[in-house]
């Protein structure tokens, strides 16, 4: 059964979820701050070479941050500008809360909110209910370009931001790159759209489902389509030697 969490205890559970994710970790908060704590735990998490995907909706970040978060290699922002949810998981527990990932509102405010266990028989149903919102809200999420100045204040906005019913990208340097692209199946090496959170075909995923194991050693590098020889896998669908020139072209 969902537990129920007062304000110190949704902090603690949010610390421990983001600690002991697995493969997965999913953040979504509108507001983003990055109070000393958060940042240690988005770094520890960077270190292992894990993903962590961070949806935000409203974020003012000094140029500091801003680089901070660019120099992480694994951690993915996206930005929906309706976004008004607070949901944080893994690949085991999810916890719906009042709290934004905001270090004035972990401080100073009395917040609450439910912790549903993916083990536990009873919370089953809620959490894939859960999580198909989740996965619909991650996947209609802009990627976000950042854009470092010299400014005492950086607004973040989506690659495609829209000003008076016209596209306007962040900067020359965005409006270069390309938001999709193509990608490889790393099990079957066949031409597929370029998503790192979906590296695999449709036939290929169905066969992977069966056991979802995020770790299995496949075939083929989803950026390069070159022969990977186990050195990627669901979690990470990108070989080493490519991850750079990945991250450059599509703003990982």
């Amino acid at each position: 059964m969902a537990k129920f969490l007062n304000t110190k205890k949704s902090v603690s559970e949010i610390e421990d979820l983001i600690r002991d994710a697995g493969q997965t970790l999913i953040l979504i908060s509108p507001y983003l701050k990055l109070s000393k704590d958060f940042k240690e735990l988005l770094s520890y998490r960077n270190s292992k070479d894990k993903i962590t995907t961070v949806i935000f909706g409203k974020v003012e970040l000094n140029p500091d941050e801003m680089k901070f978060l660019e120099s992480l290699q694994f951690v993915i922002l996206k930005y929906k500008d309706d976004l008004h949810a607070k949901c944080y998981m893994n690949d085991e527990k999810m916890i719906i809360t009042s709290l934004n990932l905001y270090d004035f509102s972990m401080n100073n405010n009395k917040e609450m909110g439910v912790l549903i266990e993916k083990a536990n028989p009873n919370d089953l149903e809620l959490f894939e209910e859960a999580y198909k919102e989740i996965d619909y809200i991650n996947t209609t999420s802009q990627r976000f370009a950042y854009k470092t100045q010299s400014a005492p204040q950086v607004t973040a906005k989506p690659v495609d931001s829209k000003e008076n019913g016209k596209s306007k990208p962040v900067d020359s340097k965005s409006e270069k790159k390309p938001q999709n692209g193509k990608g490889y199946c790393i099990r079957t090496g066949v031409e597929i759209p370029f998503n790192v959170e979906k590296p695999m075909s449709y036939d290929a995923f169905k066969s992977w489902s069966k056991y979802s194991d995020p770790d299995y050693a496949e075939k083929f590098c989803h950026f390069s389509g070159e022969p990977s020889n186990g050195e990627t896998s669901v979690s990470k669908p990108i070989m080493k030697k490519n991850w750079k020139k990945a991250k450059e072209m599509y703003d990982l």
